[in-house]
This record gives structure tokens, sequence and C-alpha cells, in this order.
């Protein structure tokens, strides 16, 4: 056994051979990988192994199509069998919402050039007779769909990663990770230790044990799940060809061929947790005693769909674990509080994803930062609020809801409240509807009857009225946006300025009271975050970030050592905050403070210290909305104070309280981007607008990078497109980000936000296009189907900024 490696992969499962193998391909040929029994021990031995290329999120959809792709290739590489069996998968739809979200899939196939088309019912039937289609209102294909051998990909993965010169040890626990003071690590085991750069945590089932090591907990909870394979079918017998899986999930069941019988799995209601104070050390190869009875409902609406599934008997019954997070989607990546301890902990369709996630792994080790954003998946998107009691609810609630559509703008309630702020229950009382963001309870939305919950669908829900009255409100009067989920850090010091400019890439504003954007650059010179920072003194400032990224930004922030006597602090849970915009603010503020608001003494993009209402606050003149406005940061124990009257001065001019989905339409209507929407590591500079902000006369983290994509010409560019009338009837949908955009036939883009803008009457949406100029038209695929839409020359509201600066 080796006694030094670049990095230590711990677990033999699919996705440990998968990174192992990419690491490999990379070039790292001086790795290990450790497993405690055998390869394939715990989930993957037992898994169903379908693959599908379609998924919710676009570039999930890109590596699980790179995933099937690779399938066939690693066999011709290996000379391993990965039992690849394609052919195709029928897509269900029972109601108009799955038939919407069908849709809109075959267009993003269409766009990324996937085969998956819409069939008729006689299509459907040659391809699978045994199937009664019958109040199925929309039937896709997906000809590359279908399940491949869970041992033998996984021993493919192995044979690859060894012909590189990888070394695999099995029955090799390991008993302790320890990290030195350089930042490496010792993997302690049995047989001995190893001395390595990276540890890669794939351990599956025992991915919490293995975390523990190094004293860092992940949110998972294992469940029990059953399939069932039926003994031969005499009209699969008698066929040539392979059937095609069934994806019914309306009907919460998958179904595919098996042998000559078919293969039937269920996500039932009553589900059963396991393993909740830790998964047994000596579990390997083992399964739970069948319990049928449980995935009864399921069964049936199967049997009603194929008849054959109750007609035949059943040959064997698999009851066995998995392993979930809290939204059923891997934690992925480096952990930003450990040097060089890269997470792949909780992953459900592991075979669709097996080859992307190891792609995306191998990148994010070598390089340093994903091809893709795949915030989507990072560990850094949960944090310790996310703890035993949420992850459990939330694992309960995507365990039975499986299959259920998540929709645009949905928010499930399991597992919640986890963080309120002082005013959470007097929100409530005035109504207010509640998402979660990164933990924290904040406003979506205000009801005129407390109590009442978001409907959810592809088309206009109960809250889009609402949400209209509050952006009309700020835009004629005034309104109050609770913004305390937003990310806040205080850095003060001698070293405060210098090291502030070596992170961000524009220059740090010189005179107390100023403020700035800046772009944060990515290690590919991407757009990794952006920021507004204010000079509060000398050596004292304040900078406003996103607050679902704030763990995310650890890993830049660590980056670069603080200079001595210089102190960096998140502010986020001791501060809160509110907007107050709209052409009223000012004279509603001016009420409760002796500060002069007039622009002469308190200029667009100033900030100062003063009282309102008695509360000291900081306050900046920003406005996410692009309107007249403040932000008013103050002391978490003032919050309810502050609020109050605010409220209360509201009310004169005739303004009120405004969620978060109004902010959305608002700053749409200003051609605003967002981060985690149009910015992210995968957008340069350039095509976003934001190249103007990137100071190349001074030295920050990644210029190197940066400065080799600005010498490049723009790959698409960030737009504001108008949908036609035809899309704004309030029977109808807006785009919500994801839909693809086609000109003429051919892709040109996708939407990353999208929204009704009500102050100009518009259906907005932006997105990133490709060889279309101001003016053009375009179709955008909302609800799958083309709406026409023009590219605006310039946003439709205060287009001169002259509401924001007056």
């Amino acid at each position: 056994m080796r006694s030094h490696a670049s990095a230590v992969v711990i677990g033999g499962g699919v996705i440990g051979c998968s990174i192992l193998y990419h690491l490999t391909k990379l070039g790292w040929t001086d790795v290990v990988l450790l497993e405690r029994s055998e390869l394939t021990s715990g989930s993957t031995w037992h898994a169903a192994a379908n693959i599908h290329g379609l998924h919710d999120n676009n570039n999930i959809t890109r590596i699980q199509n790179y995933t099937m792709g690779l399938y066939n290739a690693l066999e011709a590489e290996t000379g391993q069998s990965c039992g690849v069996f394609q052919p195709g998968s029928l897509y269900l739809a029972q109601t108009e919402a799955r038939e919407h979200q069908l849709r809109l899939q075959a267009a993003k196939a269409k766009y990324y050039g996937l085969n998956f088309h819409e069939v008729s019912r006689d299509e459907a039937e040659r391809l699978h007779p045994l199937v009664n289609f019958d109040g199925i209102r929309c039937i896709m294909f997906e000809a590359s769909g279908g399940n491949v051998d869970p041992s033998g990909v996984t021993n493919a993965y192995a044979a690859g990663a060894r012909q590189n010169g990888a070394e695999i040890i099995r029955f090799c626990p390991v008993t302790g990770t320890e990290q030195q003071p350089d930042g490496t690590w010792i993997v302690r085991t049995e047989k001995g230790d190893i001395a390595t750069q990276w540890i890669v945590n794939a351990a599956g089932l025992w991915g919490r044990e293995v975390a523990a090591m190094a004293e860092l907990t992940l949110p998972l909870q294992p469940t029990e799940h059953q399939y069932f394979v039926t003994e031969t079918i005499p009209e699969i017998a008698g066929l040539d060809r392979r059937l095609p899986s069934v994806a019914d999930r309306d009907g919460e069941y998958y179904l595919r061929q098996e042998g000559k019988g078919l293969l039937v799995g269920a996500y039932e209601k009553d589900l059963r947790f396991w393993a909740e104070d830790g998964t047994p050390q000596g579990f390997g190869h083992e399964l739970f005693a069948d319990d049928l009875e449980r995935i009864e409902p399921n069964m049936m609406r199967a049997i009603d769909r194929v008849p054959a599934v109750g007609t035949a008997g059943i040959k064997r019954v698999i009851n066995g674990p998995m392993i979930w997070s809290p939204d059923a989607n891997v934690l992925f990546g480096p952990v930003p509080e450990l040097r060089n301890y890269f997470c792949c902990n909780g992953i459900i369709p592991g075979f669709s994803q097996s080859g992307g996630m190891g792609l995306l792994a191998a990148d994010w080790i070598v390089t340093g930062e994903p091809r893709y954003d795949m915030f989507a998946w990072d560990v850094a998107r949960l944090d310790d609020w996310a703890d035993a009691a949420f992850t459990k609810a939330r694992v309960g609630d995507q365990y039975a809801n499986r299959f259920k559509i998540h929709f645009p703008n949905e928010e499930r309630a399991a597992g919640r409240p986890v963080r309120t702020r002082p005013v959470y229950e007097l929100q409530k009382q005035m109504g207010a509807v509640f998402g979660l963001n990164y933990g924290w309870e904040h406003p979506l939305w205000f009801s005129d009857t407390p109590g009442t919950v978001d409907t959810d669908g592809f088309t206009r829900q109960n809250w889009w009225g609402p949400v209209g009255d509050e952006c009309r409100m700020l835009r004629e009067h005034a309104g109050i946006i609770d913004i305390s989920n937003f990310a806040k850090y205080r850095c003060a010091g001698p070293g405060a300025e210098s090291w502030l400019n070596s992170i961000f890439a524009n220059r740090m504003p010189s005179v107390v009271g100023q403020s700035c954007l800046t772009p944060l650059i990515g290690v590919r010179g991407g757009i990794a975050g952006d920021f507004t920072v204010t000079r509060l003194a000398e050596d004292e400032f304040w900078i406003i970030g996103s607050g679902m990224a704030e763990r995310y930004y650890q890993r830049f922030f660590n980056a670069v050592p603080l200079p001595d006597g210089t102190v960096f602090e998140s502010k986020t849970n001791d501060m809160c905050g509110f907007n107050v915009a709209g052409p009223k603010s000012r004279a509603m503020l001016q009420r409760l403070t002796n500060t002069s608001l007039e622009s002469a003494e308190f200029p667009f993009m100033r900030s100062q210290w003063m009282e309102v209402a008695g509360v000291r606050v900081l306050a900046l003149r920003v406005s996410f909305t692009g309107d007249l406005g403040w932000e008013l940061h103050c002391a978490a124990g003032d919050q309810i104070t502050l609020y109050e009257a605010l409220i209360a001065a509201g009310r004169d001019v005739g303004a009120g309280p405004v969620g978060s989905r109004a902010l959305m339409s608002l700053r749409i209507e200003k051609g605003y981007g967002s981060w985690g929407r149009e910015y992210s590591p995968e957008y340069w500079p350039q095509e976003v607008g934001l190249d103007r902000l990137c100071k190349l006369d001074k030295e920050f983290l990644n210029k190197p990078a940066l400065l080799e994509v600005l010498q490049r010409p723009a790959r698409e560019r960030l737009v504001l497109l108008a949908l036609d009338a035809d899309a704004t009837d309030a029977s109808n949908a807006d785009a919500t980000g994801g839909e693809p955009i086609f000109k003429d036939g051919v892709g040109v883009g996708r939407v990353t936000s999208g929204a009704y803008g009500y102050a100009v009457g518009q259906s907005l949406a932006l997105g990133f296009v490709k060889d279309v100029k101001a003016g053009e038209r375009v179709d955008v695929m909302v609800l799958g189907m083309p709406h026409g839409a023009v590219v605006l020359e310039h946003a439709p509201f205060d287009p001169q900024g002259e509401r924001l600066r007056g």
C-alpha cells in the first residue's frame, strides 16, 4: 500500500470509483481508493440503476447526458461490461402540470440536442404493448433511457482507474483522518497510514461516520427503499426486443424490464427511516425484511397502468438502504471550513449522475473549480442550521414526494421554521407568506388573510395578484422590504483596505461613506459573486452579498490570509435590515430622522450611521428595486422597533410591507442581475456587463484567469426580453428560469430569471443569448411552448436611472 498520494478516495461504490477514474483522466495517477469491504458494498450493489438524461436543472441535465454517453465508451476502454440497456423511456403525464413539465423538458432537450420528443398513443403502444395509456394527456419518449448493471459500472470505473495508475485497496476500513498544519491529511487504516493532499469522502451509507473523523457533521439520513422483480411474463418472453422503461411519476412508481419480467419500485408515503444514530459498521451486503404492504397503493397504480404486473408472480424483493440529504441533492464540493476535504455524499440517482459527478469532482480538485455552476449540489448551500431534526423532516418529505413536481417558486414546509428573526411573528400576523433562504424565514409576499399558503404550479398562482399590488404600491408610493437574509460582513483594522482590494476586482471606496459594487472573480475567470462594499471609517468596511452563498464565499475569503491586526467577521446573525424604496421613500423616512436625506447631503451610493425612530442604523442609499431608496441595517434586538416605526410611517404615504417575490419583479424591470441566476462562475464579466467594475491596474484574487477570459470575445450576452401580449393573460404563465430561447427554430439561449413587470405591464425575462441583437424577435419556451418575445435595448423602468438617483 502506498504511503503517499495526491488524493485518497474513501468509499468503493459507484461514485467513489468514478471520482477515482476521473482524477486519473486529468493526470492524477498517484491516487488511492480505500474500501471498508468489497466494491459496491452499501447502496450501490442493490440499486435499480435506471438512467435518464432530463432534469429540471439545466446543468444536471448536461452531466446526466455526459454520464449516459460515457458508459459505452467506458466498456470499450476497459473491456469491462457496464450492462448497458437503452431501449428508451416513456414519460407519462396524467395531469396538466405534468404535461407542462414534460413539454418544457422537451424544449430543453431540443436546445441541448437530445432525443426527447412527444409520441402518439399508437406509437407508444407499439413501443410498449403492455401499458394501458387510458387517461394519459401527453407521452414523451427519451431514446437513450434505460438501465445499467450496478456492479459492472462500478468495476469498469475501477478497471479504468487501475489502468491509469490508481491503487484500490479493499477490506481496508479507515480508522481516522487527521489534518496536518500545512493542510495535508493523514488517513489512518488498519493496514497503515497514507499521507495525502486531498481526502474525498464518498463513503455512501458511512458518509456521516467518515465526516465525523474530521469533526464534520453532514446532514444525511438513510431510509429503506423497496422494489420487486416479477417472474417471467409470457408477453415479454415472446418479444425479440427490450421494452422501454415507464416513468409514470404521477402514479408514484417506476417500472422497467428486468430479464423476462418487470422491475417495479416505489417511493411510498409510509416510509421508514433507518440508522438514525449512525450506520452500523458491520453492515455491507445485507437487506431488510420485505414489507410490500407499505408500497401496496403504489403497486396498485402500477397494476392499473400495466395489468401484467398484477398477474405475474414476484421473483424477489429488494428492500435496502439509501442515504439522503435534506433536498435529495448530493452534498458536493470542498468543505469551506477545512482545507482539501472534498464531499460527495447523499447521492440518490447515482447511475444517472455518476460520470458527471466524477468529472466535476476531478475538475474541482485538480483545477480549483468545476466547469459548470453546481451550487444546487454544493455542500455550502447548507450549514449547521440543517440539524438532525430538520434533516429528518426534509428527508421524509423528499422521499414521500420523490416524484412530485418541483414547481417554480415552490416552498416546502417540512422541518420549518429553523431560523427566524425577531419580526417573524409580527410579519406572520400581517399575513406574510414565508420562504426559506439559507435556513432563514423571510417574507415572500403578504396576504390579506393570515395563514394563507402558496399554491403551486407552472401557471400564475394565488400570489400573482397580491405581488402585483405590492409592486405597484412601491412604484407609486413606497414599500418596506425585509432584507435581513442578505449576507453582511464587517472588515476592520490597518490592513482592511489592502485585504479587500486583494479579494475583490473593483477598487475599494477611498472616501468614508462611499459605496461601490464589485465582482468576485472565480478560479476560471467567471463571476463568483457580486457585492456592495461601503467604507465606514478609515480602517473599517461593510460588505453585503448574497445570503444563500454565505458559506460558499468562505472559500474565497479564506484564500487570502488576513493581515495582522485585521478582522473579518460575519454580521448576518447579529444585524437585520430593511430596504425602504419608492418615490415617497424619502418623505416617509424623513419623518423618522433628523438626518437630511436630500441628494445634496445624502447622494446615491453613499452611507452613514444615523438614527431612525430612535434606532441606530447604518443607512446605505442603494436599492435593488432600481427605485429611490435606502437600505437600513440595525442590530437584531432593534428590528421590531424599527419595523413597527416604518410600517406606521408608511401608512401616511400609502406604503406598506413588500415581499421578495415583488423584489424579483422590480429588479427584473430594471434589468438587474442576481447571484446564482445571472451572475455565476460560468459567466464572464464582459458577458454580464460587469467588466467595467474590474480594475486591472491592481492585483486581486484570480486576476490571471480574468485577464485570460477578457481577451476572448463574449460567447453570449445577458439581455432583457419582453414577451408578447399572449403571454400576459392571467391564465397563462411567465418565464421563471431555465426556459430555452429559439430564433427561427434554432436554440440561441436560455432564460435565467423571469417575472411579470407589473409597473411596466410586460412579462419580462432575463437570459443569455448569442447572435441576437436588440430589437430582434425570438421565441421563449414558456410551458415548453413558443412565446414570441423581443430583445429590449433598455430596461423598461427608469432606463436613465433618474428615479434611482433623484
